[in-house]
């Protein structure tokens, strides 16, 4: 697909290109409607088995784009609310619901500016190798706004309730190690080297057991506010589906044949 988000697949990797790199690849409406039609497309595929979201350029994202926003403020307050809501709810929560739900584990290539929706989009991926100059804020606050894209739900999870309510109500800016403390980014790397650590993560992954992440990444989601004993049934269901595929049996002989599984998806 063509325009402010790019679709690309190689060896089982599919990457998801934010793509307005004059912009600082802020979130336009156009490319709120490009990026969930990307997403929806994914989620039709099982040929994937690897998603990576990025940005084009020096920067992941920075934000929702001011000059759209600007260009409805003359509209009456009731008629802003109704075209921001309806907004959100056609274009933004569908597109975080079906990454969310995707079975392929997702990894966020995050360099330069990643604020508002970026930070949002970012911490509802699995997985986070940020560059060394990377930059981060919540942003909503700056400009009145309380947030999107599950900004709410992800990081109470992540960072814990008291320090997501310092990011979103000061909206203060922090670096890359800041965000590792935080538990926001997984790794962290020399901008030089981002491009590197992504490939070679998405291929660890890729070569790994399919059906397995998928059963993890349910778990995981499906975990918080669930009663211990539904938990433990659920991981138990989840063990029992991944000890009858064939990567199982080829991961307890590898073992034992003291050799590098070949895990084949199956």
């Amino acid at each position: 697909m063509a325009g402010t988000v790019l679709l690309d697949d190689a060896d089982g990797v599919a990457t998801l290109t934010l793509n307005r790199p004059q912009a600082l690849n802020a979130l336009s409406v156009e490319m709120m409607e490009d990026l969930a039609e990307a997403v929806r497309g994914l989620a039709a595929r099982s040929d994937a088995a690897v998603v990576v979201v990025k940005g084009a350029g020096e920067h992941f994202m920075a934000g929702g784009d001011l000059k759209d926003f600007a260009a409805r403020l003359h509209l009456s307050p009731e008629a802003r609310l109704a075209a921001f809501k309806a907004m959100i709810a056609q274009y933004i929560n569908p597109t975080v619901e079906i990454l969310q739900g995707l079975r392929q584990p997702v990894i966020a290539c995050v360099r330069g500016a990643c604020a508002g929706f970026g930070l949002s989009l970012m911490a509802g991926c699995d997985l986070v190798v940020a560059a060394d100059n990377a930059r981060f804020t919540t942003a909503y606050s700056s400009i009145a706004l309380s947030g999107d894209g599950g900004a709410s739900y992800f990081l109470p999870r992540i960072v814990g309730a008291r320090k997501a309510a310092e990011l979103l109500l000061l909206a203060e800016r922090f670096d890359a190690a800041e965000a590792q403390r935080l538990g926001l980014v997984n790794r962290v790397v020399p901008d030089a080297q981002l491009e590197e650590a992504v490939a070679a993560l998405a291929a660890r992954l890729r070569n790994g057991p399919r059906h397995t992440y998928g059963e993890i990444k349910r778990l995981l989601a499906a975990s918080h506010g669930t009663p211990l004993e539904s938990q433990l049934q659920s991981e138990a269901e989840a063990f029992a589906r991944c000890a009858a595929t064939a990567d199982f049996a080829e991961g307890v002989t590898a073992f034992l044949d003291k050799r590098a599984p070949g895990f084949q998806g199956r």
